[in-house]
């Protein structure tokens, strides 16, 4: 947006004075110039005076409309652009915890419930480009895939690369959320966040998950939980085949919603349910609008200069009264 100010405003009062001036010139053009009128030439006397009037004041109005461009032009005119840009002031540093035991190849997300989740965690890094963003992966135990970065490349990679029986099997809960504190109780970030993703129960591990809240309470984490697996029953690897595969069955589906809701709330956090992809979609939008990191605007302004503009119009007007003056309208004034 382009908006006009003035430099010297104080020059525009003068623009009060043209009025006064027009009628000072045409008062006394009439004062100077008396007429004589017959009765029988009424018509013709008002129409020719009306045309002299016109004729002559012609070149007045060129003059008073010069000098009002002219004093637009002293005070100074200029444009002023204004640009905003967006800062960030703090950034947020993020571990995301997920389960790669083998129950995550359940097929009540599509393609499963791995794929699914590596999808939508992949959206949710591309929406925090000025965030550090790490990865922590935990099955019977856990371990660091990525530590706290900013490239997202390496990151994405990482997190494209998970699959199950990269470790023992087994939910170690506990296990996954300490290693996550760990790599987030150093940090200087003022916002500092665990999203941590199962589909099961606590059973293995030799951390207790309420005892890793407590730690991310203490180092000021906040754990966002989110359950994934439908309600009810979903198709769910039950065990191996002699190809070598997995011999699928439908299975009860059983997520310790009391245990991850008691983690979110020691820490400040949510729970969330995923029973479909869609659902875990707008889970992480959500989380991602909870922690949004804070900007500061800054705005740009740029000046241009338009007093030539108002300058060459009142040049334009002047020559122009001067040509009508001196040549067409010579006999009129």
């Amino acid at each position: 947006m382009f908006n006009y100010e003035f430099q010297n405003p104080e020059f525009l009062w003068l623009l009060c004075l043209l009025p006064l001036f027009l009628f000072w010139y045409f008062w006394r053009r009439k004062s100077s110039h008396p007429e004589i009128r017959f009765p029988e030439s009424t018509w013709l006397a008002n129409h020719k005076h009306n045309r002299s009037a016109l004729l002559f004041g012609l070149p007045w109005l060129l003059r008073v409309f010069s000098i009002a461009f002219l004093i637009v032009a002293i005070a100074r005119p200029r444009s002023t652009e204004v640009a905003t840009q967006s800062r960030v002031n703090e950034g947020i540093d993020i571990v995301m915890a997920v389960d790669v035991s083998a129950s995550m190849l359940a097929e009540d997300l599509k393609p499963n419930r791995l794929e699914a989740t590596k999808e939508v965690a992949s959206d949710f890094i591309d929406g925090r480009p000025n965030d550090r963003i790490g990865l922590v992966v935990y099955a019977g135990e856990s371990y660091t895939q990525t530590p706290l970065t900013t490239d997202q490349g390496i990151l994405k990679t990482s997190l494209n690369d998970l699959r199950w029986g990269l470790i023992k099997q087994g939910t170690a809960i506990g296990m996954g959320l300490a290693t996550s504190v760990n790599r987030l109780k150093e940090s200087k970030a003022k916002g500092k966040v665990i999203i941590l993703l199962t589909d099961g129960e606590n059973n293995s591990g030799e951390v207790n998950p309420l005892t890793a809240a407590d730690w991310a309470k203490e180092f000021n984490i906040r754990v966002y939980t989110i359950g994934v697996g439908t309600k009810g029953k979903a198709r769910t690897p039950a065990s191996y085949d002699p190809r070598g595969g997995f011999i699928y069955r439908y299975e009860p589906v059983s997520i310790d919603e009391k245990l991850l809701t008691e983690i979110s709330n020691k820490t400040g956090g949510q729970y969330f349910r995923a029973t479909d992809n869609r659902k875990l979609a707008e889970i992480y939008k959500e989380i991602d609008q909870l922690e949004k990191i804070k900007l500061k605007e800054l705005r740009f302004y740029s000046y241009s200069e338009e007093f030539s503009l108002f300058a060459l119009w009142a040049l334009g007007l002047f020559v122009l009264e001067i040509l009508l003056r001196y040549t067409l309208l010579k006999s009129f004034v």
